[in-house]
């Protein structure tokens, strides 16, 4: 996804003139879509335990998104149990506490003006980001389902998905995470080393997009021995 020059995605720009009513309305329709989605996820086994995290921005002006609570079983996510968060992860509707991931979601949202960001924990990123993790990142290419991904137009194109350490402290993680962005741009997701996958689109139908286009990547090379062509960036 292109990076936008002022950071807002044209969903946020309408969010951003809009009263407050409508942005309590955009709320629960995120909630609602997200709760869904996120018991999809758990039926494929990407977010499986109590493990992800979804967001969509419901504002740009102030900043808000719409993200999941922490701690909470996928499986059985309901729309009551999202929070909207401000730009420093205050909880400003909603009951519970947020991830501390949200720095993560924050981050990519500021680089990339992304209208949403999801976080999954398959079982092919775990091993995938382990294996390939010391070479700092993993290539896919000459798979026809890249073109699923957002300006791809062929198979012959050569996806790198980054590989960062994970970590217990999001400050200097979510610092990283902006580099990486910013020294990359085109690519369309990273993983966390032995965790998991961040991937993100312009709105969330693309988003979703993204992660069952690279869940399903990152399945065949698993499948296939863990090859995932060159390593080099």
């Amino acid at each position: 996804m292109k990076q936008r020059t002022d950071g807002r995605t044209p969903q946020a720009k309408r969010a951003s003139a809009e009263p407050a009513g409508a942005e309590l309305r955009r709320f629960a329709k995120a909630a609602e879509i997200l709760a869904e989605m996120g018991r999809a996820f758990y039926a494929r086994g990407w977010v499986l335990g109590t493990s992800g995290n979804f967001s969509v921005v419901t504002s740009v002006e102030p900043l808000r998104l719409a993200i999941t609570s922490t701690g909470l079983d996928k499986g059985e996510l309901s729309a009551e149990q999202f929070l909207e968060i401000d730009s420093a992860t205050k909880v400003v509707r909603g009951e519970g506490k947020p991830s501390a991931e949200a720095l993560l979601h924050l981050a990519v949202v500021r680089c990339l003006g992304a209208g949403a960001v999801l976080h999954t924990h398959s079982v092919s990123s775990t091993v995938l980001s382990g294996v390939h993790g010391a070479r700092g990142g993993l290539a896919i290419e000459g798979y026809e389902m890249l073109k699923g991904l957002a300006g791809v137009k062929t198979h012959q194109h050569r996806e790198w998905l980054p590989i960062l350490e994970n970590s217990q402290d999001m400050i200097d993680l979510a610092g990283k995470v902006t580099t990486t962005l910013r020294n990359l741009p085109g690519i369309h997701g990273f993983l966390l080393r032995e965790h998991g996958l961040y991937t993100w689109g312009k709105d969330l139908p693309e988003a979703k997009r993204h992660v069952e286009i690279l869940e399903f990547l990152m399945e065949v090379l698993v499948r296939g021995g863990c090859h995932g062509g060159s390593t080099n960036s």
